[in-house]
């Protein structure tokens, strides 16, 4: 820091110092986005507090490092106190007419177009991820047929009811529901589509999700009955989709995001699970269902490679166990590639949420006597 002090520091000397520094995830300045909430000056130190669009701990890194850069050009600045708060904002979706679940700023629906691709690790370690970087998250299990959710987030208790209304279960940080916590798990559901639409409408509407950044919803595979409902009951602020390098794979990928793309569905982009195989003896990486393919389908579609999620052995194991990799290792290859999965969403919906349109609001003047 600079130890002239030739001139006081002002508060407006110091905006006008943030002005150039950017925010990662948009691009746009701090004070162009009114992130720098107060200044005070106290002595040679100047205190900030500072607003996060997401809880991506590289974001505030980097908005620290260039917020004390741009400060230190300052005469008479000898030290940087800041105050970090993260208020993730609602995003909305494509829809104008759609509901939105009390409490729930950002829906992300994670999807396949066919089974067998690891869509439902992909919702619990997407969801794992944002939690652990300090977001509060919901996952709900929409695939009513094949709930997987309560296995591989290692819960058997029952839902509470309060007021009426159903109790989320809580694991790894997230709250939870699915069909598979009230039926028993060794019975199929047999039931026609309204009453499967009439289901996803109760966990929607009469689940005390309370306040959360994210709600992750795994979808069963396909684009039916469960999809078509949830599209047309609540905004979806994104749909992530996920698939296997292989053709067949690919080629129902697709539909399920043209699908998206016909419901005025905002695409977040492509996940490429099982991307490659790392043999633990050699070190050999082996790309067991083709290679390149999600970055071909992203690439000819416009969307965005989200990330490539490798198989790995603690994957499967943690999925089984109730103990999802990104919780119990994230330091792994695999950790982190969801923790980019993670960073890559959180950062997209800050992008859509400044990009929402605004409704008009009526300036109130307060009179002090």
């Amino acid at each position: 820091m600079s130890d002239s002090v030739s001139a006081p520091i002002t508060p407006e000397a110091v905006r006008e110092a943030l002005g150039s520094v950017p925010e990662p995830a948009t691009g746009r300045g701090l004070t162009e986005l009114n992130l720098v909430t107060s200044v005070a000056i106290d002595r040679g130190t100047v205190r900030l507090a500072i607003d996060l669009l997401s809880p991506i701990r590289s974001n505030r890194d980097r908005i620290d490092r260039d917020v004390r850069a741009a400060l230190a050009e300052l005469p008479g600045v000898q030290d940087v106190a800041i105050e970090w708060t993260t208020k993730v904002r609602a995003s909305g979706s494509g829809r104008s007419d759609a509901q939105p679940i009390q409490g729930v700023k950002n829906t992300i629906a994670v999807a396949s177009g066919k089974g067998g691709v690891g869509k439902s690790t992909v919702a619990v370690n997407l969801a794992v991820a944002l939690a652990q970087a300090g977001a509060k998250v919901g996952l709900l299990d929409a695939d009513v047929y094949g709930p997987s959710i309560p296995l591989m987030m290692g819960i058997k208790e029952k839902p509470l009811m309060k007021d009426n209304k159903i109790v989320p279960l809580e694991a790894h940080g997230v709250k939870l529901m699915s069909i598979g916590f009230i039926l028993d798990s060794q019975k199929a559901l047999i039931w026609r589509g309204p009453l499967v639409a009439q289901l996803i409408n109760q966990f929607l509407n009469d689940v005390l999700w309370g306040d959360l950044d994210y709600l992750v919803v795994d979808l069963p595979p396909g684009t039916g009955d469960v999809q078509l409902t949830l599209v047309q009951k609540i905004p979806i602020a994104g749909a992530v989709i996920v698939t296997t390098p292989q053709a067949v794979a690919l080629a129902d990928a697709i539909k399920g995001l043209k699908m998206f793309q016909e419901v005025k569905t905002p695409i977040l982009g492509i996940v490429e699970n099982m991307s490659w195989f790392v043999s633990p003896e050699t070190g050999t990486r082996f790309a067991i269902f083709g290679e390149g393919g999600g970055q071909r389908t992203a690439s000819e579609n416009d969307v965005e490679l989200l990330g490539q999620i490798p198989i790995e052995m603690g994957l499967r194991e943690g999925g089984d166990e109730g103990r999802p990799l990104t919780a119990t290792a994230p330091e792994s290859e695999t950790g982190v590639a969801f923790a980019h999965l993670a960073e890559r969403v959180a950062n997209q919906l800050a992008v859509q949420a400044l990009q929402k349109p605004r409704k008009p609001t009526i300036m109130m003047r307060t009179v002090r006597s």
